[in-house]
C-alpha cells in the first residue's frame, strides 16, 4: 500500500510539474528572441562591400526543466528548436565617420521546434517560415587592431502564430533591437582575437493574449586563435560562450505576480573552429556550446554551423 501510495504522489508531483511547463510556454517567453551563439566570433568585423550570404543552422536542444532559483524540476523531456538562417548582407564602399562603411542585413529564418514530456507526450511542435529579423542601419569599423559594429534591427512577426495554438512558429510580437559587436586583436599578426557581441530586445505586446514580455539582454563572445596552416586556407579555434538575463517584469492578463517577477536565465560556454578560403571568398564554421546555470527556463546544449560566400 504504501508503495502504491507513493507511486501515486510522484504522478502527482510530475503532473504538477508538467503542467508548470505547459504554463511556461503558455505565458509566451522563457527566453528572448534572439538565436544565442550565432555572432559569437568575428562579433565587429564587416564584410568587404558588396553582397555577402551566410547561411547558419542552430540546433538547440534542451532536457532539463529550471525553476527561478535554478533547481532542476524533477521530470524528464525534451525541447528542440532547429533553425536554418539565410542572410543576405549588403556593404556600402563609401566611408564616412571616422572611416565607417554602412551596410544593411536581412535574414530570413525556417525553423521547426518540438516539446515533448515523459508523462503528456508530445505537447507542442510546428514548423515553416519563422520570424524574420532586418537590420536597416549598421556602421562597422574595421581598424588595424579593433573591429566595431553598432547596429538597430528589428524582429518582424512573420512566422505562424496563434494565441493558445500548439504549433507556433513565430512569437507573435514585434522586437526591437540595439547591439553592438567588437573584435579586438590582441597581436600585431592578429592571430589571438577576442570578440564579443551585446544585444539589448525591446519586446512588444504578444498578438492575442495582451502579455508583454520582459526585455531581454544578449551576450556571445569568443576567444580564438589562428593556426598556421596555408596562405589560402585559414583557421581559428577557441573557446566560445552565450548569456542571457532577462531584466524587466513579464506582464499581461494571464501572468500571476509570481510569474511577473521571475527572471530567467542561461549560461553556456563551449569551443569553435573557424575556416577561412580567401580566394574563394568563402567560409565555414562550427560552434559548441554546453548550457549551465540556467534559471526559469530550459538547459542543454547548441550545434551550429555555418557557412558564407562573398560576391
Amino acid at each position: 500500500m504504501m508503495g502504491h501510495a507513493g507511486n501515486k504522489t510522484r504522478f502527482g508531483i510530475l503532473i504538477a510539474v508538467c503542467f508548470v511547463i505547459i504554463q511556461m510556454l503558455a505565458n509566451a517567453q522563457n527566453r528572448g528572441v534572439y538565436p544565442l551563439g550565432m555572432s559569437a566570433t568575428n562579433s565587429g568585423v564587416t564584410p568587404q562591400p558588396g553582397f555577402t550570404y551566410v547561411n547558419q543552422l542552430l540546433f538547440y536542444t534542451r532536457d532539463h526543466a529550471k525553476d527561478d532559483a535554478g533547481n532542476t524540476l524533477p521530470i524528464t523531456g525534451e525541447n528542440y528548436v532547429l533553425m536554418d538562417m539565410n542572410t543576405l548582407a549588403w556593404v556600402n564602399e563609401k566611408k564616412f565617420l571616422g572611416g565607417a562603411n554602412f551596410s544593411a542585413v536581412a535574414t530570413l529564418p525556417f525553423a521547426t521546434n518540438d516539446l515533448t514530456s515523459e508523462i503528456k507526450g508530445k505537447i507542442s511542435g510546428g514548423g515553416g517560415f519563422a520570424d524574420s529579423y532586418y537590420m536597416p542601419f549598421i556602421l562597422g569599423w574595421n581598424k588595424e587592431r579593433v573591429a566595431i559594429r553598432a547596429i538597430y534591427g528589428f524582429l518582424a512577426p512573420t512566422g505562424l502564430f496563434v494565441a493558445g495554438a500548439s504549433d507556433n512558429v513565430g512569437s507573435g510580437y514585434w522586437t526591437h533591437a540595439l547591439s553592438c559587436g567588437q573584435t579586438f586583436y590582441l597581436e600585431k599578426n592578429k592571430r589571438l582575437v577576442f570578440s564579443a557581441f551585446q544585444m539589448y530586445e525591446f519586446h512588444t505586446t504578444q498578438e492575442g493574449t495582451g502579455i508583454h514580455p520582459g526585455e531581454t539582454f544578449d551576450l556571445d563572445y569568443s576567444l580564438m586563435a589562428a593556426l598556421p596552416i596555408a596562405n589560402d586556407f585559414h583557421l581559428q579555434a577557441g573557446l566560445v560562450g552565450y548569456e542571457q538575463r532577462q531584466t524587466t517584469a513579464k506582464t499581461g492578463p494571464t501572468i500571476s505576480t509570481a510569474a511577473s517577477q521571475e527572471r530567467y536565465a542561461v549560461n553556456s560556454v563551449g569551443f569553435a573552429l573557424n575556416s577561412a578560403f580567401p580566394k574563394h571568398k568563402a567560409s565555414l564554421g562550427l560552434k559548441y556550446f554546453k548550457e549551465f546555470s540556467n534559471r526559469s527556463t530550459y538547459q542543454g546544449y547548441s550545434i551550429q554551423v555555418s557557412g558564407s560566400i562573398h560576391f
